[in-house]
């Protein structure tokens, strides 16, 4: 059988992109997708070239404004970017970095010895995504300006005043034609900012909100730089022994920085970087750090007899509890891929497991008592492992025998293709038999939870596995968890959180992230995880019948409609609504308000559960305080 093609393709077919037109054409390439995520990879860049002066020892502030118009301006007082006429370009240094792909100073030359950018992208790339970008620097004396639009400078650089300061000023306005946002989230750029800050001690970077009424500033600056990032991290948590180991090492190979404290919880946390980017998928330094750190745990176990001497402890053992960050700094870096999120250096797993054996040792061999408590915890952790594994060994067996059972409490729906196929996980049985009386059953699902859920983050896997709700809900969802994860056992390819829009409510939810992100992550990755948005507001005037999801939005409506004669009813739960307007308001696919969870947002809920979830109440107050947006944002 053959298949006649039509349309001709010959050299006419074959198009060469110039200048930054690749940028526009394939902006996920570059910046790894056009939305939120994508927005803010333009501001990581900017600020990544300001950190690269501070690596370089000229930069010390770094200041972020999110101006009135929605432009982002990122100021430092760097060097400044060179203003000379490239010889071979004909053109100013400054717009050779930001017209020209793979140009930069980061290729060898002595402009930088460490620096995060490798492939002299970063600048242009912004120039090319914004509307428009202005550049100032401040230099030998004099303030040189030059405006863009789209990527196409307006004029040369020209000399526009005098100053006594040195420094860069990028100013951008992201493209609408490109982003499905452009609106900058203060509350994840203070992440950045703080992390940055954390990751260079001693550099202060200011972060500042001129939208709204009242202007929003911020300050990072930490003199005991990843010793105060772990401490963060571990605020309300209690920690195995109070200091925090810390490890800060120049070798051949570059920096090394490493600061690491264990707590009473179960799970392991590891930040690592290389040139202040964070490594995501890890890399040569994580896997040398690692290697370090089970070798002298169990050679340590082994000669205080805590175990046999043929006997091993495994290296999730010995991570249970952990936090970590891990930093180092290099010369060469070799990143997978422009986004950067695993480092491949081999020298520097052997150099980072040298160092790391090295200061290990002689910090357990100054505190015996210490070592005896983190071994006697490892111990622990290794016979709750295996405890896990019968748990986990009976459930396979169990699942083989009951393949076919579902979940008494599960409604399930008729379509048998899991691509079209969804399912609610419902907080309570009154809402849960409101939502199967209001759902279309052919492809929705309705699972009710009783109550919260257990706390993954308090408990190991063999109590978890032992816990009914979690038992019915990973065999409702059919694929299994952590190594056992079969993406084509998945039964639905949505899963939805559709809790009340209360404390509770949010609580349940956090729970149900937090799991995921623990247990299933593939499911996050894959952006199979939702999260139903239903109304706040039920707004009746003359019989018509309006919802909205916000107190903003309730304002807005009664302004428009009129406050005489307007009855307002609030939800306290999905069980006052009825399934009518359960469904027409949050399960019809086409009015309903429905949020993907992304990876970024699990693993903020993931991070601020000990706070919000924790035994510290005015912890949790504070935070909620001084994270309203963010707080707001994942309606926690």
């Amino acid at each position: 059988m053959s298949v006649e093609i039509k349309g001709e393709y010959g050299e006419s077919q074959i198009q060469v992109l110039e200048g930054l037109e690749p940028v526009r054409k394939r902006p996920g390439m570059y910046i790894g997708s056009t939305d939120e995520h994508g927005l803010h990879h333009l501001a990581v860049e900017i600020v990544d070239n300001s950190i690269d002066e501070a690596l370089a020892g000229w930069c010390t502030r770094v200041e972020t404004v999110i101006q009135k118009d929605g432009s982002l301006k990122i100021s430092d007082n760097g060097r400044g970017i060179p203003t000379g006429i490239h010889k071979a370009e004909g053109i100013s240094a400054v717009e050779v970095c930001l017209t020209k792909l793979h140009a930069g100073g980061k290729f060898g030359g002595g402009g930088y010895k460490i620096s995060g950018g490798l492939h002299g992208v970063g600048l242009s790339v912004v120039n090319a995504l914004s509307e428009w970008l202005k550049v100032e620097v401040h230099q030998n004396g004099s303030i040189y300006y030059q405006e863009y639009r789209r990527g196409d400078p307006q004029d040369r650089l020209k000399v526009i005043g005098s100053c006594a300061d040195h420094g860069t000023i990028i100013t951008f306005m992201p493209d609408s034609e490109i982003f499905e946002t452009t609106e900058f989230n203060y509350d994840k750029l203070k992440l950045r900012l703080r992390e940055v800050a954390y990751l260079n001690k001693g550099i202060e970077m200011i972060l500042r909100d001129e939208r709204g009424e009242s202007v929003k500033e911020e300050r990072f600056c930490y003199e005991g730089g990843l010793k105060e990032f772990v401490e963060h991290l571990n605020r309300s948590k209690a920690t195995l022994f109070d200091d925090v180991i810390y490890i800060d090492k120049q070798v051949k190979e570059g920096e090394i920085e490493i600061a690491l404290q264990y707590n009473d919880g179960y799970n392991e946390v590891i930040y690592a970087y290389a040139n202040n980017i964070n490594t995501e998928e890890g890399g040569a330094h994580l896997d040398g750090f690692k290697a370090a750190l089970t070798k002298v745990v169990n050679d340590l176990a082994k000669a205080n007899n805590i175990i046999k001497e043929d006997g091993k402890l495994q290296g999730e053992d010995i991570r249970e509890g952990i936090t970590a960050v891990i930093s180092v700094k290099l010369e060469e870096p070799q990143f997978e891929g422009q986004t950067k999120t695993k480092l491949g250096n081999s020298e520097m797993r052997t150099a980072v497991s040298r160092v790391v054996s090295e200061q290990l040792k002689t910090y357990f061999e100054e505190n015996p008592k210490k070592a005896k408590e983190l071994m006697l915890k490892c111990e622990a952790a290794q016979k709750a492992r295996e405890a896990a594994r019968s748990a986990r060994d009976l459930t396979r067996r169990k699942s083989v025998l009951e393949s076919t059972t579902l979940p008494g409490k599960l409604a399930d729906c008729t379509e048998k293709d899991s691509r079209f196929c969804e399912i609610y996980l419902v907080e309570g049985d009154s809402a849960g038999g409101t939502a199967k009386q209001g759902r279309d059953r052919r492809f929705q699902a309705v699972f009710p939870m009783r109550g919260k859920i257990l706390n993954v983050e308090k408990a190991r896997l063999h109590r978890i596995l032992e816990n009914d709700v979690i038992k019915s809900m990973i065999t409702a969802i059919g694929c299994g968890i952590n190594e056992d994860y079969d993406e084509s056992k998945l039964r639905y390819d949505r899963i939805v959180c559709m809790t009340d829009a209360d404390v509770d409510g949010s609580h349940i939810r956090i729970l149900l992230l937090t799991f995921f992100f623990r247990f299933m992550r593939p499911l996050i990755d894959g952006g199979h995880v939702y999260i139903a948005m239903p109304p706040l507001y039920r707004i009746s005037k003359n019989k018509n019948d309006s919802y909205v999801f916000s107190d903003a939005e309730l304002q807005a409506k009664l302004d428009e409609v009129g406050r005489k004669g307007t009855e307002i009813q609030r939800y306290k739960g999905l069980g006052e609504m009825s399934n009518e307007q359960l469904w027409m308001t949050t399960m019809n696919p086409e009015t309903r308000h429905m949020m993907q969870v992304t990876l970024e947002d699990a693993m903020e809920a993931d991070q601020l559960f000990t706070v919000l979830m924790g035994e510290k109440p005015e912890l949790r107050r504070d935070f909620i305080v001084d994270n309203a947006n963010l707080v707001a944002e994942l309606d926690i």
